[in-house]
């Protein structure tokens, strides 16, 4: 999978926007070339929720661990929630540390950080984790979507 194949797959799931910061559009340097998706069906990038799924292209101060400073590498987070995460890994995400880390290519893994809050994260996700990827995308997005249906009632 590429950065491309994730940003497509998720881009067809209705309602979906993805943010792609950029030099000059006003966004912190940090954040340009990552991708961050959000369920808004008014196409507008929401001010109030955080994105159900992400994209990073680079190392983040203190998330070294993936070693994303190599060319062409990137990592696919999602927020799995906490059932899902223990079903996937094992573990309860409140033990997010004895989980798989994501240091390792092609492997579904607790996130560096957001482990604990049921995030979870796939460095260069190839053939051994394309469908995992697919299933959580699809699985974070029903949730985003009925969390905002149910504000809106």
């Amino acid at each position: 999978m590429t950065l491309d194949d994730i940003v497509n797959l998720v881009g067809s799931f209705e309602g979906t926007v993805a943010l792609r910061p950029q030099e000059g559009d006003g966004t912190p340097e940090l954040a340009w070339g990552d991708v961050f998706f959000y369920y808004s069906p008014d196409g507008t990038i929401p001010t109030t929720v955080q994105p159900f799924a992400t994209i990073v292209t680079k190392n983040y101060p203190g998330d070294e661990l993936s070693q994303l400073d190599r060319p062409d590498a990137f990592r696919v987070n999602v927020v799995a929630g906490k059932q899902e995460f223990e079903q996937l890994l094992g573990v309860p995400a409140r033990e997010a540390a004895n989980a798989v880390q994501a240091d390792t290519d092609d492997t579904l893994a607790a996130h560096p950080q957001y482990g604990p809050a049921g995030w979870m994260s796939v460095v260069n996700p190839s053939s051994h984790t394309e469908s995992q990827v697919g299933q959580l995308l699809g699985s974070a997005y029903a949730v985003a979507k009925g969390r905002y249906e149910r504000r809106q009632l």
